[in-house]
């Protein structure tokens, strides 16, 4: 694996003045709205939700935009976009509010410093840590009392980051009781992890592991294991406890073992001979995910190699296969994402929370090129 070039930085140029022309033409088509996935290659309003979780996406999209090029407008549209999910930090129907916050609001605090826009992060954070449940340590999904998903990892820093504003000692127990939790009970000896675990509520016993996107409950959902491998990556970044980035690092390990040279998954490494042979969001949380971890461990050369794995994702997702710029009327960013195979959602399309990974891992990769 080659280290980052000149040819990297002019990529990551042109992937985002593609991008630039993608959201200009979104936000015009479809002005204050949030679309989850396309069909076809177009965005896609009427189809199924199934969880209000992905309206942050779209204003962190517009802040990446406005960091690189600083173009008022785009500065506009960020504060526009982010200010319509403001009401969403007091939302208790959700497990999401960190994918709706970290992205928008908290961009925009460390952008200015503003305290009315940090709090607006630390009462989202506030919100979130309600779903905990005593019984089990756990915070609920928003399917049900008895329901932990993978994915709360990429939410639980806001409650991590309430804690560290606010210096609330118990809202810190709850994140990290949380992270202990997920971390025993959804992620396997081999690094890999399951999406679901179901409780006993009257006692908080841990009954059994679940899926809801996977191809079985014990099997290996590639979005998941991402979700894993960065959100440990960002808990042990606010706790420095070792424990944590053990398992991120088993996470990594067990994505890289286990998926093709090119650096993309498909849904599911279990499932045998998969219809659809990529999952490209997974990818870019993954490369997302490896540019932080490889800042957190403690051994260089690791942190080279994590580095480089993220690079070659990058490399891969810049592709013409991946990278809609040559796809004539296709309205995403990045193509070959799935959202919800079981539910006939968004497969092997654009999905929003792609984008904006792929998106943010190209400029965690211009950081350290530049370094």
């Amino acid at each position: 694996m080659s280290s980052p070039t000149i040819s990297f930085l002019a990529t990551y140029h042109a992937v985002f003045d593609f991008a630039e022309v993608q959201l200009r033409n979104l936000i015009a088509a479809h002005p204050d709205r949030f679309p989850l996935y396309t069909t076809g290659g177009r965005w896609d309003l009427s189809g199924e939700s199934w969880t209000n979780w992905c309206e942050g996406f779209l204003g962190g999209q517009l802040w990446l935009i406005y960091q690189r090029n600083q173009d008022d407008w785009w500065r506009a549209q960020a504060e526009r976009y982010s200010r319509l999910i403001e009401h969403r930090k007091t939302d208790r129907n959700v497990h999401d509010l960190g994918f709706l916050f970290f992205s928008t609001w908290k961009r925009w605090y460390d952008l200015t410093g503003e305290a009315a826009v940090n709090q607006v992060v630390i009462e989202a954070g506030r919100t979130l840590a309600l779903r905990f449940k005593e019984k089990g340590l756990y915070l609920r999904s928003f399917l049900a009392d008895n329901s932990l998903f993978i994915d709360i990892m990429m939410n639980v820093g806001v409650i991590f980051y309430a804690a560290q504003q606010t210096g609330d000692a118990d809202l810190y127990r709850v994140a990290f009781q949380h992270c202990l939790t997920t971390r025993r009970t959804l992620v396997r000896g081999d690094g890999s992890t399951a999406h679901e675990g179901i409780f006993a509520t009257d006692t908080g016993e841990f009954l059994h592991q679940s899926t809801q996107q996977g191809w079985r409950s014990d099997s290996a959902w590639a979005r998941g294991l991402a979700w894993a491998l960065y959100g440990f990556s960002a808990t042990y970044a606010f706790t420095h406890d070792a424990r944590f980035l053990q398992t991120a690092e088993a996470c990594a390990n067990f994505y890289i073992e286990h998926t093709p040279e090119h650096g993309v998954p498909p849904n599911d490494w279990d499932e045998p001979s998969p219809a659809l042979p990529y999952e490209s969001s997974a990818a870019a949380i993954a490369a997302s995910g490896l540019f932080d971890l490889a800042a957190l461990t403690g051994d260089p050369a690791r942190a080279a190699f994590y580095r480089q794995y993220a690079y070659r994702i990058l490399a891969t997702l810049c592709e013409d296969e991946f990278l809609a710029a040559r796809t004539p009327g296709w309205e995403g960013i990045l193509k070959h994402g799935i959202y919800h195979t079981k539910k006939g959602l968004g497969v092997d399309q654009s999905v929003m929370w792609g984008d904006y990974f792929f998106l943010e891992a190209l400029s965690k990769g211009k950081t350290w090129a530049h370094k």
